[in-house]
Order: C-alpha cells, then sequence, then structure tokens
C-alpha cells in the first residue's frame, strides 16, 4: 500500500512522544523531516494554484476574445461592465478590466486578506495581458453558440482562477461585502447587481442583445459551480427502514462509506404505526453514487423511505473533497 503524506504529521507527533527527551539526535532528524514535508507541501499546493489561474486566464481571454468580443456581447459581472463600457467608449478591454476590478481589490484585502489580494491582483493582470497580446481566433458568429460556449469559457476562466486563490471577476467579493451589512444574501445582491447591467444593456444596445447576455451569464455561472463543486456534488440521504442493519451493513461494505444511526420514533405510518421506536440512518454520498444507493436499497427493502438532500461541502469523515488553494 501507498505511503499517504497526509498521515506524515501525525505519525512525526507519535514518534516525537515514543522517543521524549531519551534520543534527542534522533528526535531533531524527525523534526527536521516534518518541517522539509511541510515546505514540500506548500511549494507544491503554490505550484498547483499558480497552474489553475494560470489556465483559468488563458480560458476566460479565449471566451473574450474567441467569442464575446468580436461579436458586442457581455456578460454579468465586472466583466459586463467592461464589456458595454468597451462597446459604448471603445477604451480598450485590458485596460478597464484592470481599472473597474481594482476597488473591488482593495477590498478584498480589507475583507479577506492581502494573500488574496496580491494573487487577485497578479491573476487580473495576467487577463489583461493576455486579452491585449494574445491573438485568439473568433470561433463562430452564431448568436447561440457566441452566448454558451462563450460564457463557458469565460465561467471556466472564473472557477479556475477561484481554485487557484484568486479572482478575475471582483462582484462576489463585493456581494460578500454588502451582504454583512444587509440582510441580503451574497446570491441575491449578485443577481440585483447583474439585473441592473443587463437592464442598462437592453437600454444602451438592444434587448436581444441583453437577452443573450442573459444566456451567457447563465452557462458562464454554471460553469463556475461546475468547477468549484465538481463531479462529486455531494448528497446527504436519510433512510428509514425495519431493516436497518442489513442497508447499514450495505453502505458500509458495498457502498464503502461511513454512516450514522440515530433513533428516532414514527410520527404516522402507512399501518397506523404511532410513536413507535425506529432507527435512521444518515449518509453522505456523491451524486454519481445515487443510482448504485437506490438500487442495493430497493433490494433489501423496495418499501424503505429515503429522503436526498443538496450537501453544500463537508469536512472531516470518510468524504474527501479538494480544498482551494
Amino acid at each position: 500500500m501507498a505511503f499517504d503524506p497526509r498521515y506524515s504529521y501525525v505519525i512525526f507527533n507519535e514518534i516525537k512522544k515514543a522517543l521524549g527527551k531519551k534520543d534527542s539526535e534522533t528526535l531533531s532528524r524527525y523534526e527536521m523531516a516534518k518541517g522539509a514535508w511541510r515546505i514540500r507541501k506548500s511549494v507544491i499546493n503554490t505550484l498547483k494554484g499558480a497552474l489553475m489561474i494560470l489556465i483559468g486566464i488563458f480560458s476566460a481571454g479565449f471566451g473574450l476574445k474567441g467569442f464575446l468580443l468580436p461579436n458586442e456581447f457581455i456578460d454579468g459581472g465586472v466583466t459586463g461592465i467592461s464589456l458595454l463600457i468597451n462597446n459604448q467608449t471603445g477604451t480598450p478591454l485590458a485596460i478597464l478590466i484592470i481599472l473597474i476590478n481594482l476597488p473591488f481589490i482593495l477590498l478584498a484585502s480589507w475583507q479577506i486578506g492581502k494573500a488574496f489580494s496580491i494573487k487577485s491582483i497578479f491573476a487580473i493582470l495576467g487577463l489583461s495581458a493576455v486579452i491585449a497580446l494574445v491573438p485568439y481566433p473568433v470561433i463562430t458568429s452564431d448568436k447561440l453558440l457566441v452566448s454558451v460556449f462563450g460564457g463557458f469559457f469565460l465561467g471556466a476562466g472564473i472557477g479556475l482562477s477561484i481554485r487557484g486563490g484568486a479572482v478575475i471577476d471582483g462582484t462576489e467579493i463585493l456581494a460578500i461585502f454588502l451582504s454583512r451589512k444587509r440582510s441580503l444574501s451574497v446570491g441575491d445582491f449578485i443577481l440585483l447587481f447583474n439585473i441592473i447591467i443587463f437592464g442598462v444593456a437592453a437600454y444602451l444596445l438592444t434587448p436581444e442583445i441583453a437577452l443573450y447576455a442573459i444566456l451567457t451569464y447563465a452557462a458562464a455561472s454554471k460553469t463556475v459551480d461546475f468547477i468549484l463543486e465538481g463531479i462529486e456534488e455531494f448528497t446527504g440521504v436519510t433512510i428509514i427502514s425495519p431493516h436497518n442493519h442489513e442497508i447499514a451493513e450495505m453502505i458500509r461494505t458495498k457502498m464503502g462509506r461511513g454512516l450514522t444511526i440515530y433513533s428516532g420514533k414514527r410520527g404516522y405510518g402507512k399501518r397506523g404505526e404511532s410513536y413507535d421506536s425506529t432507527e435512521i440512518i444518515f449518509t453522505v454520498i456523491t451524486r454519481l453514487e445515487i443510482n448504485k444507493m437506490m438500487l442495493e436499497v430497493g433490494k433489501i427493502d423496495p418499501n424503505a423511505f429515503v429522503v436526498m438532500q443538496s450537501i453544500k461541502d463537508t469536512r472531516g469523515g470518510m468524504l474527501k473533497k479538494k480544498p482551494f488553494k
């Protein structure tokens, strides 16, 4: 079995406890090894984050120069404002992206942290350079393809940049800041922000372009969600059945998942049960495993009561998800 470096820290601490003060030279070697492992892990994570940001920059640049800009389309958020001003004034998009994002980056340094702001500054400067210098080919002039695929590549760029620990569109930063001052959620502010942008686009350009812009934004938004959440979007599953022991064993062995069993009482059942004690199973799986789970539960108890709900994120336990860098 391959050694998992995630457990190195635990092993080092256990060795340290075992050695105590009896062998200071050996202990010092392990301390040095632990420090070297930490540095190596930090360097690898930094390089991964930088690579994601770099790929995100080129993806966003492709979405803008290969689809949106040549066809005078816009998007939502800060990028949409930049595209709209570019359309009306002819100011280079590379300059507008820097100028309009700058206040949001300054806000991020206060709200989130300097490290995040520094990464975001380099990411935005990189996107600006790519837009100004890289000669992307114009892919199509079909309006539907432009709105969908332009939004897709732009959303992929935004999502990958966030995965790398930076932003190339400052809308979310403003939304987070305002949500702390008002009762509306981050999503509500982003929606309101984009409604204003699309309304101005409909007035300055045409209603048709504004409608296509909404489609572009929807494609970009869904792509960002997919990249951040991934295909391993989590689903919480609650199962109530008289055959709970068999179902629990199936989840442990066939599904390879952890679970929690807690006691409850039936409020009302088809056969008139009321306040009967029962055991309730709860587990978390990925959405790719839902079909397998339902088939296996159906084999054991076709009448089992199963409730599923989307889980935004998990920590600890047996499920592992790659963190943001």
